[in-house]
């Protein structure tokens, strides 16, 4: 009976499978293959209702490949990047796909499937810069989207300057996947672009038509971006000069913050009503002194990575995680304790810096726009 099932059938019953199974029952049988490579599988959807996202870990260093957590059965992955032809950095997830910038000093932007092996390069912005803050604004996301409409924009970095030289570069530029172009859409201040190029990571977190970056040093500040209206915001950070780490991430479609202080536990704040940070939880004493590794351990170096189901902090790829995750059968959300990657099966994996992001991920076909080409 299964071997005679319709494409079109068969196709929105492996839409439900996970990544992992998917993979297994691809290799079942010759027709199973067929339908997993060329019909339509609408995951999108599905995958982020029923299934939790992945942890993709990339090493900081120049390594082609990554490292993948599995929620679900809790184990880790190993996954080849050598289809890519540069040495690449992280940025954001797109989808289920991820967006990534080419090592070279000039910006480059790669857009792939870790799990496919599939890749493309996004068209150069219109002004060649280097070293700029990139943020992400995901448009749609619908069930009958293969790939996802999503903006990129570009502010900051250095650019060439008319009478030679470099200056910091204050157009802001945005990318839009559904016409596979640059426009260049606004302006910053110039000590915005200075801040932008010299204190900030490539995270960034949209949330209610701000774009947002946070400073990468003490004391802590978040630069916002109004896109509608091409206004420029500061936002203060709650005990900016006694942190060890700030880090911006989302929860429940609102912008929020984690840091911590040396000796005691990391917090989590959302920028509430009234432009106000409200505390909302601390992560257990116990989780944090493993993660610190010791009462008197300290947060620097700690990295965190959120969406609207879970946030983890993490250090590097063999020191386990701090996982806080909500339950939906029990209508709350629960901290829990994720071992690192240092082997698999069987073999020893390195400990390594790492950079993580949090993905859907999928096997469905890589399908553009009809603009695309790979």
């Amino acid at each position: 009976m299964w071997s005679s099932l319709p494409f079109d059938l068969l196709a929105n019953i492996f839409s439900f499978l996970s990544p992992d199974s998917l993979a297994r029952a691809r290799s079942a049988c010759k027709h199973w293959h067929k339908c997993v490579d060329t019909c339509p599988l609408n995951t999108e959807s599905i995958l982020s209702q029923y299934h939790p996202s992945w942890f993709i870990a990339l090493p900081l260093r120049a390594h082609k490949l990554c490292f993948a957590h599995n929620p679900i059965l809790d184990n880790w992955h190993k996954l080849s990047l050598e289809f890519l032809p540069d040495l690449v950095k992280p940025i954001a997830p797109v989808g289920s796909l991820l967006l990534l910038r080419s090592i070279s000093s000039v910006l480059q932007l790669i857009i792939c499937n870790p799990f496919t092996s599939q890749f493309r390069y996004l068209p150069r912005p219109n002004i060649i810069r280097t070293n700029p803050a990139v943020g992400v604004v995901m448009q749609n996301t619908g069930q009958d989207s293969q790939f996802p409409d999503f903006n990129v924009y570009v502010a900051g970095g250095m650019s060439a300057a008319p009478q030679g030289g470099t200056i910091y570069e204050s157009k802001l530029e945005m990318y839009d996947s559904r016409n596979d172009s640059w426009k260049i859409v606004g302006s910053l201040p110039v000590e915005f672009a200075v801040r932008l190029t010299v204190w900030t990571h490539n995270e960034s977190v949209y949330s209610k038509g701000v774009l947002y970056w946070i400073t990468s040093a003490r004391a802590f500040s978040v630069m916002g971006f109004e896109i509608d209206s091409n206004n420029c915001r500061e936002l203060q950070v709650p005990m900016a000069d006694r942190l060890e780490f700030a880090t911006l991430t989302s929860r429940n479609g609102r912008l929020a913050l984690v840091g911590g202080i040396c000796g005691e536990e990391a917090c989590v704040w959302e920028y509430g009503d009234g432009d106000m940070w409200v505390l909302v939880e601390k992560v257990p004493n116990e989780l944090g002194i493993k993660l610190v590794g010791g009462s008197h351990g300290s947060w620097i170096n700690t990295k965190c990575v959120g969406n609207n189901e879970v946030m983890c902090l993490y250090k590097e790829l063999g020191n386990g995680m701090v996982i806080w995750r909500e339950r939906k059968e029990k209508n709350k959300w629960e901290w829990v304790w994720i071992d690192g990657c240092s082997q698999i099966r069987s073999k020893r994996v390195h400990n390594l810096p790492i950079k993580g992001l949090l993905l859907q991920p999928s096997l469905a076909p890589f399908a553009f726009n009809s603009s695309y080409t790979l």
